[in-house]
Parts: structure tokens; sequence; C-alpha cells
């Protein structure tokens, strides 16, 4: 076998049991604690030691993501379980043999120059630095770290959703994304843990090193004879050596782990951020030169420390100029290339797909899509869109925007599917004033209008008036408000068309992601997306949020079994979610409902069919009109006294009733009594009746 094949399946089999190495590892280290070690064995783990801690350090110069080192708080672990004993089986060599090997003398003899008030002076400097400047540091670090991301997750993970939900990411790379965040907030909430260990390990130095000074005089003095100044000189320098030689590791894992939480915005190694920011302007080491020369001609200070450094800056400074001046050069003298490029190949695709939701916009509206004061609009259909999601509990695709020149220019048009619902004009430049009670003041003056959303009567004004309408009782909103309003209620009472087979699926696998069971129970055995659709869209119909999606498909998987109406699955949807509707229409716990006479409910229930549209009553054109008027003139009279009334009715003609008067009351809600929590008081301020056949 060649030598080359033999290394790299030797590898290849050394990296495939990293995890049974790794076990090994702490068993030795186990082992050592309780073994005695010849010295010529902790010499090499003392070398294995800073070895160790010097690629550590170096590691986290050159990494550009704290997740790419996200084993450093179990390294850390490690680190310090190594640390400690190798600390044991020094200090069990000083006692009993009054030596600890050639590294542990070397440090002390020649690291300290061979005198052991000077080694010990530098062992509680070293100390020091690491347990209260930089463990006190990283530790305090990683603790504001890691509570900083554990409260900005539910923002980051709303960003995601949006993302998700706008199309800009898939939902692979949103995973992706929900992973890394966890493992960030994992890593930081270890991190404030991991940090300590260092501290612990600075104490227990301190600690050791104690033991080993007072324990190796009695030592030397009481078994081993020695005079108390040859004692002090042996077993002092070895305690400090063993010190040193075991906080300057300890002191280079500590830098790396503080060098690691406070590197959160890196976007290079640390050299390559460092030099980029450092030296990016010439000024700055052309002023500290000046300076450092200034220094260096006062009276009293040493003159060549300041003119070496002030020169090397004001070198420094000269180059980075005249690298400058060259990179500058060479982008004047770049020049577009006349080559003919060929014509990209037209793509009709895009003509003949229709957005879900659309806007046209003349052009005199194009600035408010622009940046500046008004120009805003773009960013607020954005956080509308947003707050729309989590209201309906629905996804809603982008909104596309178009300027179309045919248009008058102050006008606009909401189009669904391409086909145009809405429209109104708006005035750049001016505010709308309106009173909620119809009745605007005549001092005002400005440009009568209709509010578009609700066609209140309205005037334009100048922003200057804006205070004195106010003073008025009026309401004054900006022209992208009265937009973003009238766009919000036309995708709320449509939200049933915007639900497609596409979006409930989307749906549908958020759920999945933390309650599979119910998946997994109900798609595809019992129903298909589309039969769950057509439900969500008779809820969305009647205003009924999708936010709790989870019951919605529990309360399916319950019933899908028996029935395949979707009316009646709705049904059962809607008493499942008794308690938000109930909440929904009820003001101080109290619902004010419009009955139906038991004659007409019995009528209306005995003329149901069943079609493919659902379930309708047929009656004759006269009756259904009466009916229809005379509940238009209840909702009216109750509405004049202050009343939002709902209309009660049995859980079998709820549906068909109000598919009956949805044409002329769209927004009239329609209850059954499985629908109402027993808590609500219901009280009764109108009877439906039939006055003649």
């Amino acid at each position: 076998m060649p030598a080359s094949t033999f290394y790299r399946s030797t590898v290849k089999g050394v990296l495939k049991n990293m995890d049974v190495l790794v076990a090994i590892v702490f068993v030795f280290l186990v082992g050592i604690i309780i073994i005695p070690i010849e010295p010529a064995i902790l010499d090499i783990l003392l070398v294995v030691n800073i070895s160790l801690a010097l690629i550590i350090i170096l590691v986290t110069l050159f990494i550009t993501e704290i997740l790419q080192l996200s084993t450093f708080p179990s390294v850390l672990l490690l680190t310090t379980l190594f640390r400690l004993a190798l600390n044991i089986s020094s200090t069990r060599l000083i006692l009993t043999r009054a030596e600890a090997g050639d590294v542990i003398e070397a440090f002390g003899q020649f690291v300290v120059g061979g005198n052991y008030v000077v080694g010990l002076i530098i062992f509680i400097i070293i100390t020091v630095v690491q347990f209260v400047v930089i463990t006190n540091g990283a530790g305090r670090i990683a603790e504001v770290a890691a509570r900083f991301t554990l409260d900005a997750m539910p923002g980051k993970q709303m960003s995601i959703d949006a993302d998700l939900n706008a199309g800009l990411i898939d939902e692979a790379e949103a995973r992706e994304r929900r992973k890394k965040l966890q493992r960030e907030a994992d890593f930081y909430g270890a991190m404030d843990g991991a940090s300590k260990f260092v501290r612990g390990d600075a104490i227990a130095g301190i600690v050791i090193v104690l033991i080993n000074i007072f324990g190796g005089l009695a030592v030397g003095m009481v078994q081993m004879s020695m005079d108390f100044a040859t004692a002090a000189q042996t077993y002092i320098i070895l305690t400090v050596g063993d010190g040193l030689v075991a906080q300057i590791p300890a002191l280079l894992v500590s830098t790396a782990a503080g060098l690691l939480v406070t590197r959160s915005t890196a976007e290079e190694g640390f050299g390559a951020d460092f030099t980029s920011q450092f030296f990016h302007f010439p000024k700055v080491l052309g002023v500290a030169a000046l300076i450092l020369l200034i220094l260096g001609i006062v009276p009293g200070l040493p003159f060549w420390p300041f003119f070496v450094l002030a020169s090397a800056c004001g070198f420094g400074a000269y180059l980075l100029q005249k690298e400058d001046r060259v990179i500058r050069r060479e982008e004047e003298a770049v020049e577009p290339e006349d080559e003919e490029v060929p014509p990209p190949e037209e793509d009709i695709r895009g003509l003949v797909r229709a957005d879900m939701v659309e806007i046209e916009i003349g052009y005199n509206l194009v600035s408010l899509t622009e940046k500046g004061e008004e120009g805003d609009l773009l960013r607020r259909i954005t956080a509308a869109r947003r707050r729309l999601a989590a209201e309906l509990g629905m996804i809603i695709r982008p909104i596309r925007i178009r300027d179309n020149l045919q248009m008058p220019p102050n006008s606009y048009v909401i189009k669904l599917k391409g086909s145009e619902i809405s429209q109104g004009d708006l005035r750049p430049g001016y505010l709308l004033a309106l009173n909620p009670e119809g009745v605007l003041p005549e001092e005002l003056g400005g440009i009568p209008t209709k509010e578009p959303t609700f066609n209140l009567p309205a005037v334009w004004i100048s922003p200057a008036q804006r205070e004195e309408a106010e003073m008025k009782g009026c309401t004054v909103v900006d022209v992208a408000t009265v937009l973003i309003t009238h766009l919000s209620e036309v995708i709320r009472s449509h939200a049933h068309e915007l639900l497609g087979r596409q979006e409930v699926k989307e749906m549908v696998d958020l759920v999945k992601e933390s309650r599979p069971a119910v998946v997994d129970e109900l798609i595809p055995e019992l129903m298909s997306i589309g039969e769950i659709q057509k439900v969500l869209q008779n809820l969305l119909r009647e205003n009924v949020p999708l936010q709790d999606l989870l019951t919605i498909l529990e309360t399916l998987a319950d019933y899908a079994q028996t029935t395949k109406d979707t009316d009646m699955l709705t049904e059962y949807v809607r008493r499942a979610l008794a308690r938000s509707i109930s909440t929904r229409y009820a003001e101080n716990n109290k619902l004010s409902v419009i009955t139906i006479d038991p004659g007409l409910e019995k009528r209306i229930s005995e003329s149901l069919q069943q079609t493919l549209y659902g379930t309708y009553p047929v009656l004759p054109p006269e009756v259904s009109q009466r009916i229809v008027h005379g509940v238009s003139n209840l909702v009216e009279n109750l509405r004049r006294r202050g009343l939002s009334p709902v209309v009660l009715a049995s859980p079998r003609i709820r549906m068909p009733f109000r598919r009956m008067v949805e044409r002329i009351l769209p927004d009239l809600p329609v209850l059954s009594l499985h629908e109402i929590l027993p808590q609500i008081e219901v009280e009764s301020v109108g009877v439906l009746k039939e006055s003649a056949d």
C-alpha cells in the first residue's frame, strides 16, 4: 500500500472515531489526577497544554462567525479540567520529590531569573489580570449577549417568517435560519455558564500555589531536613514555575473567550477587520505622527522613541495616501467597453400571470413610492401585510404597485387577481380631514371629497391646517394612511378569495413542524388540501380569523370521519372556536342579539337544499325579500341606538341564513347557540318575523 494511501486511511479512521478518542481523553484526564506520573510525561503534557491554548486563541482570530466555534464552551471545560489535572500532578511531584520536570523548572529559573520573589509577583499579576480583567469582562459580555439574544429571538423569528411569507426565502432556508438562531442563543447561554469555569480555575490556581508553598516549606523543613532558605528557594521557585506554566495557557484561553464573545459583528478574520478599519483613513496616521513628533520635542521627554514612532506613522500615512490615489486613478481610467450586448430573451410568462393583489397608481402618486418625506408607502404596505397576516392568521402574498400613465394622475385602483375591485383619489402634499360623525366644519374650506374606504364626507387640507382641524374634532391623516386603510379593508373583506391551496399548504406545513400528528392523521386520509381550503374560506368569509389553526385542524380530524360536508365541518369548527367568536362580538361580556321567530326558522329549515356551492334556502322571491328587508330595518334601527347586534340562529340554518342576507348586509354576524360561551350574557334586542306569506 502506498504511504499516502496509508496516511489518508489512517486519518479517516481517526476522524471517524473521534467520539471514542474524546472519551479516552476524558478518562485519561481523570486517570492522571489519581495516578502519579513521571516528570518526563508531565513535561510533554504541559507543552500540549500550552500548544492547545495557542491553537485556541489563533482559531478565534481567524473565524468570522461565532457558530464556527460552537464547541468552545465544551472546549473551555475540557482545557480547564486538563489544567487542573496537571496542577494536581505537578503538586504531587513538588511535594514528594522536590522536582516537577524540566518545563516547570525552566519557567521557575529562566523566566523569573531564579528569584522566587519576582516570580511570585509576576504570577500574582498574571492571575489578577486574568481573574479581574479578562475573565470578568468575558463573563459579563457573554451574560449580556445571552440575555439580548434571548430577548431578540421573537423579533428575529418574526423577521424570518416575514421573509418567508414575502417569498424572499424558501422553507428550507427559513428552517436553517431558525436553527442557526437557536444555536446562537444556546451558544451564548453556554458561554455565560462556561465563563464560570475560567473564574474557578483562576481561584483554584491561587489556592494550589498557596498549598504548594506552605506544604513545600513544611515537607522540606520537617521531612527532608532543609533549612528555611533552601526550602523556600526550592519549593517557591518550583511552585511559581508551576503556576506560570498553568496560568499562561489559562490567560490565552481566557483571552480567546473574550475575543470570541466580542466579535459578534465580524465580517472577516480579526487581522483583516482590524487592518481595514484602523488603516482606512491615512489622515488619522498623519495626525498621530504630528502629535508624536510634538511630544518628542517637549523638554524632559525622550526624543528618539517618539521620533521613531512618528516616522513610522508618517511613512504609513504616506503609503496609504499613495495607494488611495492609485486606486482612484484606476477607477477613473476604467471605461465601459463598447460591446454589443445581445438583448435578453423575452419572458412572456409574466404577462399571463395575475398578482393576487396589486395597486395601480397615476403618475402624480409615484412620489409616494420614492424615498422622501412622503415616500414610505412601500414600507407601510409591508407593515400592513404583516399586521393583516397576524390578524387574519393567513399568508398574504406581496402586493405589487404599478404606475399607469393612462389613469387620472391622482387616482389609484386596487385589483384582485387582475380585476378592479375598488378605487380612490389622493392628493400628494395634502392631508385628509374627516369627521366620524359625518359633519365637517365649514371654516376648514379645503377641497371636498369622499373618503374612499367608508365613503365618508371629507376635505383635503394643507398641512398648516392640521392643528385647526384636530381642534374642531376632525381626524386628520396623510395620503399614505388613506391608501393603506383602504387596502387593508379590501384585503379583510376579500380574505377568503386570497386564500388559495398553496397558501393553505404552507400554513398546514407550519403546523406540521410542531404538531405533525394531527396533520398526518388528517391529510390525505380524511381530507384534501382543497377541502380544508373550503372550510377556511367559509371562516374568513364571516370574519373568523385562522390564528388557532391547530384547533381548526384537530376539529376537522375529529369530524371528517363522519361527514364530508364542508358546511357541517365549518359549523363544527366554529363551535370549537366559540371563545374567540364570542369575545369578538361581545361588549362588556354582553351580547345583543336578534332572534328569529320559531315559525320563520322552521320554514327556512324546511326549504334548505344542498347544491354544489353549499346549502341554500329555497324560498319564494317575495318571502326572501321580506326577510332581508326585515333584517336590514332591524339592524339599522339598533345601530342608531348605538348597538352592534348579531343574529342568533339554530346551527342548522345559521350558514344558509347568512348566505341569504350577506349580499345586503355583508358585515352582519350570524351566530348559533353553540358559538356563545355560557358566561356571556345574551340580551334579545329584536325578533325577526315574517309578516305575511
